[in-house]
């Protein structure tokens, strides 16, 4: 798979999840419920130190899904987690190596910034799309007024997003939300209906 069409599977449901537990049996489990429900892209974050084996599993049992990995670092991070089959990076800041590290291997990359001149930057660094973070300091307004300035660029508001959260962000223009465990909280049964429930609202707007 080309890097653009990476991008395109990453945004296309303009939700991604975000998977941020303790080990990989419970990374694992996470995903699963979001990908069984219909989600199509999925990140495992490298805070839990079972991520990579997490993401070689989840790989292998879903490879029509787009697994990404969050909460890279640095380029040895990112070299790692490309090795276990990741096929996007995301990161709560900007650092170029990363950005290189997933263009050498064919990978999207989504930097994280928190103003404009930060997303101007990540763009001239080579990020496939922006992660806005936390999301939770700033409004839905904020990236229709940002947009307006900069329409060219793919921004995914992420940290503290809500599921009921994402329309309002995606109206404002928001190319996806990146949203964690609010996602699988509870019965396996009620994320999953919690999930079908969003995608189907996100897909009418």
């Amino acid at each position: 798979m080309y890097r653009h069409e990476i991008v395109h599977e990453v945004l296309r449901q303009r939700i991604v999840g975000i998977v941020r537990t303790r080990d990989t049996a419970s990374a694992v489990t996470a995903a699963r419920t979001m990908l069984d429900a219909g989600m199509r892209a999925v990140e495992v974050t490298l805070t839990n130190p079972g991520a990579l084996p997490a993401i070689e599993e989840l790989c292998a049992a879903y490879p029509h899904a787009t697994i990404g990995a969050g909460t890279v670092l640095d380029e040895s991070a990112a070299v790692a987690a490309l090795r276990s089959g990741a096929r996007f990076l995301v990161s709560p800041h900007l650092d170029a190596g990363v950005v290189r590290a997933a263009h050498r291997y064919g990978a999207a990359a989504l930097p994280g910034a928190g103003s404009a001149t930060e997303i101007v930057a990540a763009l001239s660094d080579g990020a496939d799309a922006v992660k806005l973070f936390p999301a939770s300091s700033f409004a839905p307004r904020w990236i229709s007024d940002v947009r307006a300035a900069i329409p060219q660029a793919p921004i995914v508001p992420t940290g503290g997003v809500r599921p009921e959260d994402v329309p309002a962000w995606v109206r404002a223009g928001a190319a996806a939300c990146g949203v964690g465990a609010a996602l699988t909280a509870g019965p396996a049964d009620e994320a999953a209906l919690r999930i079908r429930a969003l995608l189907t609202e996100i897909g009418r707007d």
